[in-house]
């Protein structure tokens, strides 16, 4: 009789537990942050009725308490100390919307010392420190959810963990980077040299006032190695990504691209080969046919080819106060959904379990395969062409395709286009080092890579 009334107490106490609202810290409370604050408290009903209990902000840590008061109306503690936040007996989860590396790191680490579940949009952590943070979270025994660091509303990170897991991924290619989007949109349509397009961007507000992390393709890097991660089961390895950004491209060879029926993207590609995975970002040649190279302005899209499912897409807004707050909340329902699951029965935050992580290696970019561009600017005259070819056919590089500009009345020079066929990168850094060489061929050889996304 005892064991009888102990079992129906302990019953009543889990209805009662599960009834409580789920109370959330949420740490920075700038675009996201009220983003997510808003939206949370807009679609309150549906979001239970979703997830079966309320989830509440109750907390807010931000250094401008003032704004962060005016921007939560009062309906919850403000603090200026994030500690205060991660170290609360009553709350649940904890939102990093901070960024950076330094104070988001700590607290991270913190609230999950704490046993507490953490939601980030942070992927610069994720891509530099991931392995530390998902390591301290499975000792704990507590969730970390990210799917608003990739690709803002657009949920990637759940179709890699969960609606894909059938598959072995082959590869990914993604715009991931809106504000880079936006410029090359501009640098094609209306035919503007980069800079007079980030100067739009910027005025525009789709660029920041220093926009290094986007333009330099590092933002694009950060994503891409998390869908890397989770595409192959492999650890964060941002530092093994071959980064390259947009500032050198030039709006001519969007022009000669167009001609040839293609359009440069800035693209985070990974892929898996047999000698291992390849991890870069750098402006791409992609067929104008290709759904993905339509995307324009400041969306996103990527494209994730899996053995059974063959090309999937994902298009929407990679940023944005309420796009990127849909994410957010999603990983609050999910974690609360969860919250009492039985670890192990959890979905592994790398989507493969944490013992069967690979070591698959990420491979120099002197080892990738792909096609290419290339732009050489030489002397109107006979012969030089059949020296670049040559030149191409004794390094194995074959052409595919070529344009050779007619030059303007009274001019000796002009542009010669070529797009090869696959090949491997230190082939075609070899081959452009003996083309600058002749003495037809002026100034440094453009070269842009090719994928074709078939």
């Amino acid at each position: 009789m005892a064991r009888q009334q102990s079992s129906n107490f302990i019953l009543t106490r889990n209805i009662e537990d599960y009834m409580k609202p789920i109370k959330v810290g949420l740490l920075g409370i700038g675009t996201v942050g009220s983003g997510t604050f808003n939206v949370l408290k807009r679609n309150q009903e549906e979001i239970m009725r979703r997830a079966g209990r309320s989830i509440e902000i109750t907390m807010v840590a931000d250094l401008n308490i003032e704004r962060a008061r005016e921007l939560t109306n009062g309906e919850c503690e403000v603090v200026s100390d994030g500690n205060l936040v991660v170290n609360h007996p009553d709350i649940d989860i904890v939102i990093e919307l901070i960024g950076g590396y330094g104070i988001a790191k700590d607290l991270v680490l913190k609230a999950i010392a704490q046993g507490k579940h953490v939601v980030t949009a942070n992927k610069a952590l994720l891509a530099t420190h991931g392995n530390e943070i998902f390591q301290a979270a499975q000792d704990k025994g507590v969730m970390v959810a990210f799917e608003a660091a990739v690709a803002g509303g657009i949920p990637i990170i759940k179709s890699l963990r969960e609606g894909l897991t059938a598959n072995r991924i082959q590869w990914i290619a993604g715009i991931i980077n809106g504000t880079t989007n936006f410029i090359l949109s501009e640098m094609r349509d209306k035919g503007l040299d980069f800079d007079v397009a980030l100067k739009q961007a910027q005025a525009l507000g789709y660029a920041e006032a220093d926009p290094t992390f986007d333009i330099e393709g590092i933002d694009a890097a950060h994503k891409a190695t998390i869908m890397a991660s989770i595409a192959y089961g492999i650890p964060m390895q941002f530092d093994k990504a071959h980064v390259e950004g947009i500032t050198k491209l030039e709006a001519t060879d969007i022009r000669y691209a167009e001609q040839l029926g293609y359009r440069i993207k800035l693209l985070g590609i990974t892929k898996r080969t047999n000698k291992g995975i390849e991890l870069r970002v750098h402006p791409t040649l992609i067929p104008t046919r290709r759904l993905i190279a339509n995307v324009e302005g400041a969306m996103n899209a990527v494209l994730v080819q899996g053995d059974a499912v063959g090309a999937t897409l994902y298009y929407g807004k990679g940023a944005g106060a309420e796009p990127t707050a849909s994410a957010v909340i999603a990983d609050l329902v999910d974690i609360t959904r969860l919250a009492t699951a039985d670890p192990e029965h959890r979905v592994p935050h790398l989507a493969f379990q944490p013992n069967a992580i690979s070591d698959l290696p990420i491979l120099p970019m002197s080892e990738i395969v792909t096609s290419y561009y290339l732009r050489m600017h030489v002397a109107d005259q006979a012969g030089v062409l059949a020296d670049v070819t040559r030149i191409l056919a004794d390094t194995s590089i074959s052409i595919d395709a070529m344009l050779q500009k007619e030059p303007a009345e009274g001019e000796t020079q002009t542009d010669i286009i070529i797009l090869t066929h696959q090949t491997q990168e230190k082939h075609i850094v070899a081959a452009i080092a003996k083309i600058e060489a002749l003495s037809s061929v002026f100034g440094t050889v453009t070269k842009l890579r090719l994928e074709e996304l078939s």
